[in-house]
């Protein structure tokens, strides 16, 4: 990414960008300037205005508030002077400061300059956009692993809907081209990745460049992409103010046509890791770009899928967030694992949750703001959101994410869509990866070949017996992950026997002898019938081949 201004931003003058009192418009975005954003993230790091920064001064409570729109307790523990106070009501809570405040916070000519702050006509500075400090540290590369996300101001608390329902914010931006900050979507995606030194990454609809930076902490090259031009500048902005610019390239486009074209980008573009959290909202309108995709029903995430793995390098992965319909007559799993058919990819579909028509067009209703508006105008839309779903056939919309991996040369393609709405423990990218790799064990070896290798009961599996009080032998045993996915399985006394004698060094088949010898059982009875309870258990991530 250049360093220096694109003659856009160099023609949009201090004037220009100032006008309209206080806020930006969609030609006055802050300017991308490697050098003077340099200067403005070393006066955040010199404030501490960092997560761990911002979370010591609010404290845990203020610090929750703000995760439900709620900003006096913040307020509250801003109130006195200091360089970290100071620039806590300026970016993150949005308030007017005075000139001299900011001056000692942070280079506050320059800010003013290039677009970050704007003068008001009480003398004071208010910010022009929203830069909330972020731990990017997920992928565990660096001993600091600060960034920052920059996106509308009121985006980042609350999502659109915290900002009214009119056509257009009070900065004068098009709410259809808003620009959102970090959520919870952007969290679980962020944290169910696979973290790994690659090459090359695409993150499609980035957004405010989230998971982008993300990326660039283990990635050599992010292709960045949106169809949201204001879009990629936020993008540009969150990762030149993060430190890392240079790593993320932003191109314009939907879907995978930014990459396809491009002879640069080699064979039809392909990478180690695609990413999307993608305006997956099944909605009867492309109201706002972050979140409405603008295709009939799911087909934007049926197409991201479909259209995956032709991207993707030998062993690569494709990891998104999607919602998808439940169709009457229609097993849901079935539907969406349809849309692998042909990509060459192996697949794991959880579905985490589900909602009925009514509930699902009534969250986001109050997503858009609609709830704020007229009466009438918000039942319209809420009965053409009824009328299209029933037009469809839609009994209810099923959330949750897809990982697509590129499977072996020549190997018949594994897909698992399965229903998991328990909790899990984030983060949960090396638990994705160590499922795909179970899958190449478990293609790879037929009955014989389970019974003739080792296994090791993974960390933190304990037993659970059930059964009537004072009876000797429990009805069954309950196999329960204290990690991961967090699963419980049922087993018979074999089955926990076998498991818990897995400690790496003795082969399947050995084991099942020994157990056969102290029940007094056919051993053949035993060795014909594991092999299934093994493949079970190791595709579930409780026995891990040694």
């Amino acid at each position: 990414m250049p360093a220096d201004r694109t003659p856009a931003e160099s023609a949009a003058t201090p004037a220009a960008r100032s006008a309209g009192a206080g806020g930006t418009t969609a030609a006055s975005l802050p300017v991308v300037d490697r050098e003077r954003i340099g200067r403005l993230r070393d006066a955040f790091v010199s404030a501490g205005y960092t997560a761990d920064g911002c979370l010591e001064l609010l404290g845990g409570a203020a610090y929750a508030a703000l995760a439900r729109s709620e900003s006096v307790p913040a307020l509250r523990a801003t109130a006195g002077p200091g360089a970290l106070p100071t620039l806590v009501r300026l970016f993150l809570l949005q308030r007017e400061v005075s000139y001299p405040q900011a001056a000692l916070a942070l280079p506050v000519e320059e800010a003013v300059a290039d677009g970050w702050l704007t003068r008001t006509a009480e003398g004071g500075v208010r910010a022009t956009v929203d830069v909330r400090p972020y731990a990017n540290d997920i992928a565990g590369e660096s001993e600091t692993a600060d960034a920052w996300i920059v996106s509308d101001l009121g985006c980042a608390v609350g999502g659109a809907g915290g900002i009214g329902s009119g056509a257009a914010t009070d900065q004068g931006v098009p709410r259809s081209e808003l620009v959102l900050g970090v959520g919870g979507a952007s969290t679980t995606l962020a944290n169910i990745t696979v973290r790994r030194r690659v090459r090359r990454v695409l993150d499609v609809g980035t957004g405010s460049g989230i998971q982008a930076l993300h990326a660039a902490r283990h990635a050599a090259h992010v292709v960045a992409t949106d169809v949201n031009p204001r879009a990629l500048h936020f993008a540009r902005l969150s990762a030149e103010l993060s430190g890392l610019g240079e790593r993320v390239e932003a191109r314009e486009g939907s879907l995978f046509e930014p990459v396809a074209a491009d002879p640069a980008d080699g064979d039809a573009g392909r990478f180690d890791l695609i990413v999307s959290n993608p305006p997956f909202v099944i909605s009867p309108g492309g109201r706002f770009t972050y979140r409405d995709g603008g295709m009939a029903g799911d087909d934007l995430c049926r197409s991201l899928v479909a259209q995956a793995g032709e991207h993707l390098e030998p062993g690569g992965y494709c990891q998104l967030l999607a919602n998808w319909q439940h169709v009457r007559g229609e097993d849901w799993r079935d539907r969406v694992a349809s849309w692998v058919a042909g990509t060459g990819c192996d697949a794991w579909i959880v579905q985490r949750d589900v909602q009925d028509p009514t509930t699902y067009a009534e969250l986001w209703l109050r997503d858009g703001g609609d709830h704020r508006g007229a009466r009438e105008e918000y039942e319209r839309r809420y009965g053409e959101w009824l009328d299209a779903f029933e037009a469809a056939k839609v009994e209810g919309v099923g959330f949750g994410w897809i990982t697509l991996r590129r499977a072996p040369e020549g190997a018949e393609p594994v897909v698992l869509a399965e229903e998991w709405p328990h909790p899990v423990e984030q983060p949960l990218g090396p638990v994705i990866e160590q499922w795909f790799a179970r899958q190449d064990f478990l293609r790879a070896h037929d009955d014989a070949g389970l019974l003739d290798s080792r296994y090791q009961l993974a960390e933190e599996v304990v037993q659970e017996q059930v059964g009537a009080p004072g009876e000797e032998d429990p009805e069954h045993v309950i196999l329960r992950q204290n990690r991961g996915m967090r699963r419980a399985t049922k087993v018979d006394t074999v089955g926990a026997g076998f498991a818990g004698a897995c400690e790496g060094s003795l082969r399947a088949g050995d084991i099942l002898d020994a157990i056969a010898r102290l029940l007094e059982e056919d051993p053949v009875v035993l060795r014909d019938r594991a092999p299934e309870q093994i493949r079970l258990l190791v595709e579930q991530g409780f026995l891990l081949p040694a």
